[in-house]
């Protein structure tokens, strides 16, 4: 991989990056696109990152960035069913409650930062390892609607989750078994009682646990006393690196150890990060871990 193949949430903080997604950089046919809207997921998700560089409202850009995608795809004569869920109106508000909600209980950011960015991580982890279009596709829908099960609890979200998606996803007319696919990697994505089934779930499962950042720490948040926001607060950067060549895929991560420390990390993580070798195993992958330029077991 390139340094420009980077799934870097730490990327919406660098006023100078302007990284590309890793499918604009590996397919011809998107790189010939002047508009760049051959990846909607991708446009959307940079859109959103850029207005966090601005100061401004995330939340607005993706919209907007949506409406331009899907004109687009339009003018095409097609719109892909990412992008109708992006303008889904009940999808868009359950994840803006989902948000809402567990900004109250105390919960890192869960809205459209982190909706898109898992959906285009999850993406490129199976268009690395040379997956079927359709597959890459389906991983970037469950990664994009992963979480929108918290608009009705924390508890059991995933498995909740999937019902919401399932109705969506009928609503445009999806077949059954392509929903089954994007079903079981929500119901399956978390520690829980979640397991690696498949390649559509396994991609969602890694690009979840590698969202760790310190731009998912809200406003206000006490850092000295909670130790998740505290541990997001202190990664600086968080790469995950598919080498498909080496079967390898690394969680790369800087740590301001001031703020925090890789213990800490480990001690709300560890589950997670088990979580994340099965996942890499269904992928015929193993997964490893840096922290601060150091190989971790």
């Amino acid at each position: 991989m390139t340094e420009h193949d980077d799934l870097d949430p730490a990327a919406a903080e660098r006023a100078d990056a302007a990284p590309l997604a890793a499918a604009e950089v590996e397919r011809p046919e998107q790189l010939a696109d002047p508009a760049g809207l051959s990846d909607p997921a991708a446009t959307i998700a940079e859109s959103a990152e850029a207005a966090l560089v601005r100061g401004a409202d995330a939340q607005d850009a993706v919209v907007e960035a949506a409406e331009v995608a899907l004109a687009a795809e339009r003018s095409a004569g097609q719109v892909s069913i990412l992008t109708q869920l992006q303008q889904d109106e009940v999808v868009s508000a359950f994840i803006k409650l989902s948000d809402q909600f567990l900004g109250t209980q105390g919960f890192t950011e869960h809205g459209f930062r982190h909706a898109n960015l898992v959906g285009r991580i999850a993406h490129n982890v199976l268009l690395h390892l040379g997956a079927d279009q359709d597959l890459c596709d389906l991983a970037a829908i469950g990664g994009y609607m992963h979480d929108v099960g918290n608009v009705v609890s924390r508890m059991n979200h995933g498995l909740s989750g999937a019902w919401i998606a399932y109705d969506a996803l009928r609503r445009l007319e999806v077949d059954p078994y392509r929903i089954g696919l994007v079903l079981s990697a929500i119901g399956n994505h978390e520690e829980q009682y979640g397991s690696s089934i498949g390649p559509v779930g396994a991609a969602v499962i890694l690009a979840d646990k590698a969202d760790v950042h310190r731009s998912r720490v809200r406003k206000g948040a006490d850092t000295a006393t909670d130790i998740h926001d505290r541990v997001n607060d202190a990664v600086t950067h968080s790469f995950l690196r598919v080498d498909a060549d080496r079967a390898t895929i690394t969680l790369e991560l800087d740590l301001d150890t001031e703020r925090s420390t890789v213990i800490e990390y480990f001690e709300i993580f560890l589950e997670r990060m088990v979580m994340c070798r099965r996942a890499a195993r269904t992928l015929g992958c193993e997964f490893r871990i840096t922290a601060n330029g150091v190989p971790l077991g």
